[in-house]
């Protein structure tokens, strides 16, 4: 009975927080968005390694523009680790990935888009 009682408590928990948690990142002033959408850095010249994320690549989707990376917290854009579709302005770039490239790299919110503005293999 306790047991139950305990892993009843915990799931109520973990759903009372998740939806806070899993919007946490959306949150952001349209000013600091619209700030961040002049400062867009070059592609494939990030700012500071700082900004820069660790990933691997899921999938590369040429036709789209896009790319999938799994991530780690990417802090710029008060983002926890998760996978997801990141958009390229330079379909170039996409030539030189596979999923399972290691990489850093760096993206920015755009026009309401989560758009890669830097990235590079990791060692």
């Amino acid at each position: 009975m306790k047991i139950t009682q305990s892993v009843l408590t915990i799931a109520a928990l973990l759903l009372a927080t998740t939806p806070a948690f899993a919007g946490s990142h959306t949150g952001a002033p349209a000013e600091k968005d619209a700030a961040k959408t002049e400062a867009v850095a070059p592609l494939q010249t990030p700012s500071t390694s700082a900004d820069m994320a660790n990933g691997e690549v899921r999938k590369v989707d040429k036709e789209n523009k896009k790319m999938t990376i799994k991530h780690g917290e990417i802090k710029n854009l008060d983002m926890p680790p998760m996978s997801m579709v990141f958009q390229v302005r330079d379909p170039a770039l996409l030539d030189k990935l596979k999923p399972g490239d290691k990489i850093r790299f760096s993206a920015e919110k755009s026009e309401g888009a989560f758009v890669v503005t830097g990235i590079e293999p990791k060692n």
